[in-house]
């Protein structure tokens, strides 16, 4: 259920902004499960913790997450390369789910004429691929990703970033995420952040910045009604 009154839900943004993993592509699952794979393949049994923690990180603070918790030895490059391609045969075989309520919302936020953008930590070239795969690719107007900007989330960069290319004021936009390290990056550029989970409840503190919270994507379409 959408917290908070419905009639003070209701906000008509000059443009939205999302995450894509975990928010509007069901690719974090497999993604866990193929890091542990991975390492696995390296000599090295990680829980799925480690991965997880990860979760909405660029790949710069990935590399130093992973390598805080597994130590100095833990071969980052050679199991990161593997789960690139672990990553790419699951989706090239399985196909990119997309998380419920994703295309009613972008449907929704078309017919009101409202500009979209995608904030995603991953690299241009592989979210760039994900996006097709997955068939929305043309629903956005800008991109921003983990390799344009200087810092990675928690830090509003690549929001920012967003807002600049749609050419609106941060303040005029709504951010969906489901990550921790996505609604800090949200609160921190100024946006009212909705938290779809996914996989991980954030800690107390981060649900404080809110502005609303949704069982799903299809259930924030009253959001803008």
């Amino acid at each position: 259920m959408i917290s908070g009154s419905e009639a003070a839900a209701v906000f008509r943004p000059a443009a939205v902004i999302f995450d894509m993993d975990g928010l509007m592509l069901d690719t974090e699952r497999p993604a866990v499960f193929l890091w542990v794979r991975a390492a696995r393949e390296s000599g090295w049994d990680i829980d799925e913790s480690v991965p997880m923690s990860t979760i909405g990180l660029n790949e710069a603070n990935t590399r130093a997450s992973v390598m805080e918790t597994c130590g100095p030895s833990f071969p980052y490059d050679t199991v990161r390369a593997r789960l690139i391609g672990l990553c790419q045969e699951h989706f090239e075989r399985e196909g990119i789910a997309h998380r419920p309520g994703l295309l009613p919302l972008l449907d929704t936020l078309a017919e009101l004429g409202v500009p979209l953008a995608v904030a995603t930590s991953t690299v241009r070239s592989e979210a760039m691929e994900k996006l097709r795969w997955a068939g929305i690719a043309d629903r956005f107007t800008a991109f921003a990703c983990g390799d344009e900007v200087a810092r990675g989330k928690p830090a509003p960069d690549i929001f920012l970033l967003a807002a600049s290319r749609l050419s609106v004021d941060p303040s005029a936009c709504v951010g969906f995420e489901d990550s921790p390290a996505g609604l800090r990056a949200l609160a921190a550029a100024g946006i009212r952040s909705v938290f779809v989970k996914d996989m991980i409840e954030p800690p107390a503190d981060v649900l404080a910045t809110v502005w609303r919270r949704c069982v799903d994507l299809s259930e924030a379409i009253r959001l803008f009604g």
